[in-house]
């Protein structure tokens, strides 16, 4: 029986939402506008851009004034991080082991494809994972399962034989819809700020192999 592993990719494989913070802090400030980390909190980690660019305007924000708004702040976030590109500790002998183990692996997430690309390029993951969407890929974001629902099919794995690590509120509602076990990775929220989910860890430096076996039971 197949079985896969799909990781979100911001607060999952990299910390990078203190880095999204900066470069949405420049976006916003070129506007006159001073959002707090507090409301970064609640209106920024883990949603789409459609949602956090009409929280913070105040009206809707859709097509191509969504796509040229997204497109300025996702260069700042990528001119940001480009040299910053740091996997969450232990990610990558994890990852490794869940290789060794026939694992087939995906990553699903909110960020535009050219995020992607900038981190799972430099950590040499886009050809050894079999299945990769971004935002995209996808008409209906989290907390909709479509990401992970597609990614499942792309991996022809049944959902309940897939375990998804992440980070958000939105992300684990997600991979819940979707009917997935979830691994909340506490990086940016704590277990209270999450729905409840079958485990949760630090970092990877928990995680082995034998765990995710034994979750998908």
């Amino acid at each position: 029986m197949k079985k896969a592993v799909i990781f979100d990719m911001d607060g999952v494989i990299c910390h990078t939402n203190p880095f999204h913070s900066l470069a949405f802090k420049e976006f916003f400030a070129k506007r006159d506008m001073y959002p707090t980390e507090e409301e970064f909190q609640l209106h920024m980690y883990g949603k789409s851009n459609s949602y956090i660019m009409s929280h913070f305007f105040g009206r809707k924000i859709v097509g191509d004034e969504l796509l040229e708004l997204e497109n300025e702040k996702e260069s700042l976030f990528r001119d940001i991080y480009r040299e910053n590109v740091d996997p969450i500790a232990g990610f990558q002998d994890f990852f490794q082991q869940l290789k060794t183990n026939q694992f087939l692996t995906g990553v699903a997430t909110s960020a535009p494809f050219a995020n992607l690309e900038m981190i799972a390029g430099t950590l040499s993951l886009i050809d050894r994972m079999e299945s990769i969407l971004a935002s995209e890929d996808v008409t209906k974001h989290k907390p909709d399962p479509e990401v992970y629902l597609k990614s499942a099919a792309n991996l022809q794995v049944e959902p309940d034989f897939c375990v998804v690590f992440e980070d958000s509120f939105s992300g684990v509602t997600a991979a819940k819809n979707a009917g997935m076990k979830v691994v909340g990775v506490l990086s940016s929220h704590s277990r209270s700020e999450l729905p409840v989910c079958d485990l949760y860890i630090d970092d990877f430096r928990e995680m082995d192999a034998d765990t995710v076996f034994s979750l998908i039971g």
